[in-house]
């Protein structure tokens, strides 16, 4: 007699594309990227990125980086910029920390875990980071960490606020944005230059947070 094994349930959310208004703070995304310093040591960056504007919010790089250091982060940057109608992020240990599903509760913030292996489901901070990867990572030789956070930091300057993006019609982050606000403060728009909605793609991951406490 061999003991039938149960079938792991699975936190299915909806499976329906979630449109988002094409406003700034409607959805952020977070994401690791890895890298290594010249002796070695290795070190990671917490990358925020805002879906609508493509702007990246915030780049942590630190050579540990906890989900008490996630939700420290996430908690500064709401203070500057208001809070988020939903955050998406992969389930990584330190994103599903009972400190950052704590946060997330207390906060009432929509925090949408994406399904597992499905990376895509996490297209906007997947691609900044391949572009951070291979513009910069991947070319510049880090020596410390002080100088990993100054290079860091002058790249995403020049990533929201000199360089044009296609998927803007070739508008900057910063000028998207500050367009967007222009828009939601009253501004007349030019008629059909109206930005459309932003759908993630097959977002049938988690976004119960009250799920996943009690799960812990």
């Amino acid at each position: 007699m061999v003991r039938k094994r149960r079938t792991r349930r699975k936190a299915i959310g909806t499976r329906a594309p979630i449109l988002v208004e094409a406003r700034p703070n409607a959805r952020w995304s977070l994401d690791f990227v890895h890298d290594q310093l010249d002796n070695g040591r290795r070190f990671r960056v917490l990358n925020i990125v805002d879906d609508v504007t493509r702007e990246c919010l915030a780049s942590v790089p630190d050579t540990s980086i906890s989900g008490v250091r996630v939700i420290r982060e996430l908690t500064a940057l709401v203070a500057r910029r208001g809070k988020p109608e939903m955050i998406v992020s992969d389930n990584g240990t330190e994103l599903t920390s009972n400190a950052v599903l704590k946060w997330a509760q207390d906060h009432c913030m929509q925090w949408h875990y994406i399904a597992p292996g499905r990376p895509m489901q996490n297209g906007f901070v997947e691609s900044f980071n391949g572009r951070m990867r291979d513009e910069l990572l991947n070319e510049t030789v880090f020596t410390s960490m002080a100088q990993a956070r100054a290079v860091i930091a002058a790249w995403v300057a020049d990533y929201n606020t000199a360089r044009p993006h296609s998927a803007l019609g070739y508008q900057t982050p910063a000028a998207h944005a500050a367009k967007l606000k222009a828009m939601g403060a009253g501004s007349p728009p030019v008629p059909g230059s109206e930005p459309a909605p932003i759908a993630q793609t097959e977002p049938n991951g988690v976004t119960s947070v009250e799920a996943l406490l009690s799960a812990g």
